[in-house]
Order: structure tokens, then sequence, then C-alpha cells
């Protein structure tokens, strides 16, 4: 016993003594926080600096101005389509007012940080009409872009759209465009569509034609090159 208490003692003396030298030394200064030369990466010499880019490879100045301006011109001959929006704009609500399950539609874009849609559309020849949507989401959120048209693809080969996996479209990375089976009822003419998607950076594109006559695979994969290349 007489040992333990002694053996006890003596941590406490060392400690209190320890803490006493300390308290007696003058405190010492801290390295200062903001010190020169530790910038990384190292800031170019005046006049070395790369000069920005001009507007016509900036993809960013082309993206942040009149999306409008980039969608397609309508054909020469061709007339605006009866159910066009007069000034080129969709809401997010009435894009999502398009899917089976709209508030869901709606809540999932939110999330994505969509931005704009901006649309146009005409009517050529008799009865076929062509729809093209550029779907915009927040600057840096192009993986956002990607994941839609990768989603609205994936439910292609379904039995209601056009049952197939589609044709790679030229000069995307992953775009693709599609043929839907003829749908037929009697009374009424045949009714045949096509739809692309793909997407450039932020912007998500999805193109539809309708016609009561054949189309073929150039029709639609002009129209998403076209398209594309505007991009």
């Amino acid at each position: 016993m007489l040992i333990a208490v002694a053996a006890v003692l003596g941590i406490v003396g060392g400690t209190a003594v320890g803490y006493g030298i300390q308290a007696d030394r003058e405190p010492t200064p801290l390295a200062a926080l903001n010190q020169p030369g530790l910038a990384y990466p190292k800031p170019l010499p005046k006049g070395q600096a790369p000069l920005p880019l001009p507007a016509s490879q900036d993809r960013a100045a082309k993206t942040e101005g009149d999306l409008r301006k980039l969608l397609l011109p309508k054909p020469a001959g061709a007339k605006k389509a009866e159910f066009a929006d007069d000034d080129g704009w969709m809401s997010v609500p009435e894009y999502a007012s398009e899917f089976n399950e709209p508030g869901r539609a709606l809540h999932h874009q939110l999330e994505s940080r969509v931005r704009r849609v901006a649309t146009t559309s005409w009517k050529a020849g008799e009865n076929r009409t062509t729809e093209i949507r550029l779907v915009q989401y927040r600057p840096g959120d192009a993986l956002n872009a990607q994941d839609h048209a990768e989603e609205q693809m994936d439910y292609m080969t379904d039995e209601e759209y056009a049952r197939n996996e589609g044709d790679e479209l030229k000069g995307s990375t992953n775009g693709r465009y599609y043929l839907f089976p003829v749908h037929k009822e009697a009374g009424y003419e045949d009714f045949y569509e096509a739809r692309a998607y793909f997407h450039r950076g932020d912007i998500m594109v999805e193109i539809f034609i309708f016609d009561t006559k054949k189309i073929s695979k150039k029709d639609i994969s002009a129209v998403a090159e076209r398209q594309l290349g505007r991009l």
C-alpha cells in the first residue's frame, strides 16, 4: 500500500512540476498562415497567360445565350406546326406534363437542376410533323443531361415504344435514333413515328417525327445529325 501511494504521488507531483515549468516559459509563436510562395499552381509570368477562347470555340459561350438560336431552323417551304409554342420556350411543368407520371417527372427534373427547355416544330409535306426540344441543365451538370438522354433510350425497347435498340447517331458519344412500328387502327390512317435522343454538354436533345406515310432511317438521322452539328 505504501509503495502504491508513493507511485501515485510521484505521478501527480511530476505532472504538476511539468505544468509549472511550461507555464513559466515564453510562448512559442506560431508560423504565419499567409506565407508567400505557397500558391499552387504558380501563376504564369505577365504576358504568358493564354488568351480566352473566341466565342466560336467556347462551347459555354454558345449555350449561355438565347438557347432558341441553337435550334434547327425550319426547312424551306415548311410551316409552323399547329401545336408549336409561339415564343419557342416550353416551361418545365409543361415539359414534365408529357410524361406518364407528370408529378414524378417534374420532381426528378427539378432535382436534376433543369434550367430551361427550348423547342421548335414544323410541318412539311401533307402530314409530316417534326419537333425538336433542347433540355438544358445548370452549368456543370452535363452528367444530368446524359442521364436524361439515357433514361429515355432505356425504355425505347418496350412494347409500347419502338420495340428495338435503335441505331447509333453518327458524331455523338451515345446518341441513338429509332423507328417505331406502324400504328394501324380501323377507320384511321396509318401512323408512323421516329425519335432521336442524344446530349451535348449540359444540353439533352430529343427529336420527334410523325407522319401518315413511312419514315425512313435517313429522315430521322439527317435531322438529328444537323441538330447535333449546331451544338
